[in-house]
């Protein structure tokens, strides 16, 4: 896995929205790349959509977990 370069602080976007950001800028990472995903709250139901959706294609690593702010690690695995 690379060096996280990416950033998606999706703490200012409406909930509704969160979602389709997550999984677009998941879309544009090519195998071995990965973003960290900033967020207020623990994002597990989105790991459970990535269960889902992406089954053994993803990678996702807590760096942070709370109480205020959660980063978590997200990647597309080769």
């Amino acid at each position: 896995m690379s060096a996280a370069t990416t950033e998606l602080d999706v703490r200012a976007e409406a909930p509704a929205s969160r979602h389709t950001l997550i999984f677009a800028t998941y879309g544009a990472l090519a195998q071995g790349e990965c973003f960290v995903l900033v967020n207020d709250h623990d994002p597990k139901p989105l790991y459970y959509q990535f269960a889902a959706e992406h089954a053994g294609q993803f990678s996702w690593d807590y760096l942070q977990s709370g109480p205020e702010v959660w980063k978590v690690r997200i990647g597309r695995v080769p």
